[in-house]
């Protein structure tokens, strides 16, 4: 048995929780907050067998997109000087975490 952790972007996360769910996967999501842009995730947690695994990061895969986005960043001009410019990122994909499962138990 495996664990994935998967981060998705939230505008990809209905998409994907309404597949992996149809493809009947139990899925745990966790509202997470990413650290660089400080902007909404969602985190899900699947367990499930070892050959559906690739079927499940398969899903994730296709149904969230890495995309450009203007961010506001800034930069300093000398002592005390500050001014913004937007910064263009890539945003979206997912990040996908497959861990062995010693044991499970549903009660």
């Amino acid at each position: 048995m495996k664990l994935i952790f998967a981060i998705v972007s939230n505008d990809d996360s209905s998409k994907v929780s309404k597949e992996l769910t149809k493809n009947r996967f139990s899925v745990t999501k966790l509202a997470t907050t990413g650290g660089f842009l400080m902007a909404g995730n969602t985190t899900f947690i699947i367990g499930t067998e070892d050959e559906r695994v690739d079927e499940a990061i398969e899903i994730i895969g296709k149904h969230s997109k890495k995309r450009t986005q203007m961010v506001p960043s800034s930069a300093s001009y000398g002592v005390g000087m500050y001014t913004s410019f937007p910064v263009e990122v890539q945003v979206g994909g997912a990040t996908i975490f497959v861990m062995n499962v010693e044991r499970f138990e549903k009660l």
